[in-house]
């Protein structure tokens, strides 16, 4: 089959840009390429402010004598472990070639976005109308690949694009990193990332050597992250396809690899096709929050027996596939009944912001309603360090949270939630400002 083309919709005018689109393959895509970075190069196009650094050189801090010294100690010493998974010295040369540590890396952010702010917010940010308007560009424009993918994968063409727009923007902000460069500063000097960095090298190392890509076209995020669907290397090692037969398993180049990609691995990690990933539902007084939460999985018959229904209040029927009840924003905002499919978009990401990014945008793209009731804008979100806080004091009441560095995991949510129910408070899990004023005055008390 045909590639899907490639379309550098983030320009001035990117209708000139979509009339002059192309098949990816061979010199096109460079011609085509390089049209793209003309364009973005031109004054008021947005970028992302790391890659625009990485285009511009501006503000690069530069590594001194000792720091190049140390580095390459550092490659020369991760030799025999590249050598041990099948890396050739010449792949092995050729990637390091000239390569010096990019210390912009270790001053990057150690949180992602979606746990960084209240739900809503990112939600809405991520869900913009560009992201919309472009992805029913990317719906028209390749619909025979998609279908082609759907019929493969079982992934319907909205999903696996609504996918596709929120990692890259479908396929214009894929990262300018050199990943290499990237992945050996985190192992080099990454701290609690460094071993994290470590693994994704040597596995960059091997696809190197598999000739899929050449190094200086393995570009990609500050972490790794690559290509038009995102893949860190060791995701594109377990997933990454050869979709349209050329020999190649290309996430830059090719969208149609890259997409067939992020198909293959959503179908590896759950997706049924057929089933929905969720849906919105009402509760009844006096639900008992502690059933919300990833972890109780019931059929859904036995959900309508404790009083769910759907949000327009019809009952949810008697079946057998197993769903969770999510409450995303504590017991004042949207409920949420989600299935397996569902827990597969979490594999990509594994974080419920992101899910329901993915499956809002999914949903935006054919029309489908997503939620009704509103999000508690008025109450305000905790911050960083109210976040840090809420953990130490539950830690300090003998809750276990091993990590207290404000991201509200698993551990946190069930500290809160133990707490609620010993308070006489909706046993939510959600750490609002007034679980953590709670907390206040049980420490002063």
């Amino acid at each position: 089959m045909k590639d899907m083309p490639l379309r550098c919709t983030d320009a001035p005018n990117p209708d000139a840009l979509i009339r002059a689109r192309t098949t990816l393959g061979g010199s096109a895509v460079r011609a085509v390429a390089v049209l793209c970075v003309a364009w973005l190069a031109w004054p008021g196009v947005p970028a992302r402010a790391a890659d625009t650094a990485v285009l511009t050189g501006a503000d690069q801090p530069v590594a001194n004598a000792a720091d190049l010294a140390d580095y390459q100690s550092y490659v020369e010493a991760l030799w025999p472990k590249a050598e041990a998974k099948g890396v050739s010295r010449a792949t092995f040369a050729k990637a390091f070639n000239n390569l010096t540590p990019d210390l912009r890396i270790l001053a990057k952010p150690k949180q992602q976005p979606e746990f960084e702010r209240p739900i809503w917010e990112y939600l809405q940010q991520i869900v913009s109308d560009r992201r919309f308007s472009l992805g029913k560009q990317a719906l028209a424009g390749n619909a025979e690949g998609l279908k082609a993918i759907e019929k493969v994968y079982g992934i319907p063409v909205h999903m696996i694009t609504a996918v596709w727009g929120v990692e890259s923007m479908y396929g214009t902000n894929m990262g300018s990193y050199n990943v290499v460069r990237s992945l050996s500063t985190l192992g080099w000097r990454g701290g609690r990332k460094a071993r994290f960095g470590e693994q994704q090298l040597l596995s960059a190392l091997r696809i190197l050597e598999h000739g899929d890509v050449a190094p200086e076209r393995m570009t990609g995020s500050w972490a790794g992250a690559m290509g038009h669907t995102q893949f860190i290397p060791t995701t594109y090692e377990a997933y990454a396809v050869d979709f349209d037969h050329d020999g190649r398993r290309d996430i830059w180049g090719s969208a149609t690899d890259a997409v067939a990609s992020a198909a293959h691995l959503l179908k590896s990690n759950g997706w049924h096709a057929g089933e929905p990933w969720g849906y919105e539902v009402t509760l009844p007084a006096k639900f008992d929050y502690g059933q919300a939460g990833l972890h109780n999985r019931k059929p859904v018959s036995a959900w309508a027996q404790s009083g769910v229904r759907h949000i327009d209040g019809k009952l949810l029927g008697a079946g057998d596939l197993k769903a969770s009840l999510l409450l995303p924003a504590g017991a004042n905002g949207p409920a949420l009944l989600v299935f397996g499919n569902f827990r597969a978009l979490l594999r990509y990401n594994n974080s419920v912001s992101y899910g329901l990014a993915v499956a809002w945008l999914a949903q935006k793209l054919i029309d489908a309603p997503f939620l009704t009731t509103p999000w508690p804008v008025d109450e305000r979100s905790l911050q960083p360090d109210e976040r840090r806080e809420l953990q130490r004091l539950l830690a300090a009441r003998g809750h276990v949270i091993r990590a207290q560095d404000g991201v509200l995991g698993g551990e946190t949510i069930a500290a809160v939630r133990a707490y609620q129910l010993g308070k006489g408070l909706p046993a939510d899990g959600f750490p609002s400002l007034k679980v953590l004023e709670e907390l206040r005055k049980d420490a002063h008390s």
